[in-house]
């Protein structure tokens, strides 16, 4: 959600988008044609950095604005859902991490479920840390390889532990 509202339409994040990767990321609404774009920094991991370097500072800017504004008395604890989380160095940034994970077969699966095709697909998955690695690295772990029944039978076991 952030990293959307970074680069809508009117702001500094697209402007700096369509500076750095020209007319053809841009929608003919001027607003951001993210498929053009990840066909971009998926296939040249410069490309993909020099998006992370104009969006990555907005996003962390916000997040720690809305932590900075929780009421620590009404609630137990906060998720903040960031994707790239070890890959930008900001596990150590907060008390705890989860991680949810699915087998690669099912991540692969889901993704061309939304209409990724597989080398879309493969590139996105390879420009992120391994999963083994994050999970080796995370307190916990929420896996999603079943339905949405044993999914949230584990969410709920893990509320249960931070809410203490």
């Amino acid at each position: 959600m952030l990293a959307r509202e970074a680069v809508a339409p009117g702001t500094a994040g697209l402007a700096a988008v369509s500076e750095r990767f020209g007319p053809d990321v841009l929608q003919p609404d001027g607003s951001l044609d993210r498929d053009n774009l990840a066909k971009i920094v998926f296939a040249d991991p410069e490309s993909r950095r020099a998006l992370e370097s104009i969006i990555h500072p907005y996003v962390r800017r916000r997040t720690d604005e809305w932590f900075a504004r929780l009421d620590a008395a009404r609630h137990p604890y906060a998720i903040a859902d960031i994707p790239l989380l070890y890959e930008v160095e900001r596990d150590q940034d907060f008390d705890a991490v989860i991680v949810v994970a699915c087998d690669p077969d099912t991540q692969l699966r889901r993704l061309l479920e939304r209409g990724m095709t597989a080398s879309d697909a493969r590139q996105r998955i390879a420009a992120q840390s391994p999963l083994d690695d994050k999970i080796a690295r995370a307190d916990h772990v929420i896996r999603t390889n079943g339905g949405f029944e044993e999914t949230d039978r584990q969410i709920q076991e893990l509320h249960a532990i931070l809410s203490r």
